[in-house]
């Protein structure tokens, strides 16, 4: 059994001895205070948050919407708003400063990655949960003369999925030759 689910249990038992009318105190050992008494209604806890399984496009929505903000990040070399746009955990992860030096062999290569808006990404492994609340996508953006390789990773949080790990690769498309 998980901590959260032990400490959902034991508020729910607490909240429980007092919708029975039973003071916290008496089980404490401490004198009881006289309460009025009131009358007891039930509570709904709501669910916990659903992690909807991303669809054809919401899927390519995040993967451009990634490529569009470090294309700014790159071209502005302000990554903050790259940050702020990740996982709680990325951006503790990764303070601006980090990023720049994260990203400065991709900004070094002059990569356009705006191009990718003009394709749909080809996946070459089916997205996959990799851990409660993570998935991970993997692809290419064929595009010539350079195509651009990805390996996205996103984190369901707030009601959302939010940047958890970018690696952006750049390609050479190699030719075919004829025999």
């Amino acid at each position: 059994m998980n901590l959260r689910r032990s400490i959902t249990r034991l508020s729910a038992m607490a909240a429980g001895l007092v919708c029975l009318g039973v003071p916290a105190a008496a089980h404490s050992g401490l004198p009881a205070l006289q309460i009025a008494q009131q009358p007891v209604v039930p509570t709904i806890n709501a669910p916990p948050a659903v992690r909807p399984v991303p669809g054809q496009l919401e899927l390519s929505q995040l993967i451009w919407s990634t490529m569009i903000t470090v294309e700014n990040a790159n071209r502005t070399g302000d990554y903050s708003v790259l940050r702020q746009l990740g996982s709680q955990a990325f951006q503790i992860g990764n303070p601006p400063s980090q990023l720049v030096q994260v990203f400065a062999g991709l900004r070094a290569t002059g990569l356009d990655l705006s191009t990718t808006l003009l394709v749909p990404p080809t996946y070459t492994q089916a997205p996959q949960v990799v851990q409660n609340g993570v998935f991970r996508v993997q692809g290419i953006f064929q595009l010539r003369p350079r195509s651009v390789g990805f390996d996205l990773y996103y984190q369901w949080e707030q009601g959302r999925w939010k940047i958890y790990g970018i690696d952006i690769i750049p390609l050479k498309m190699i030719e075919q030759r004829d025999n």
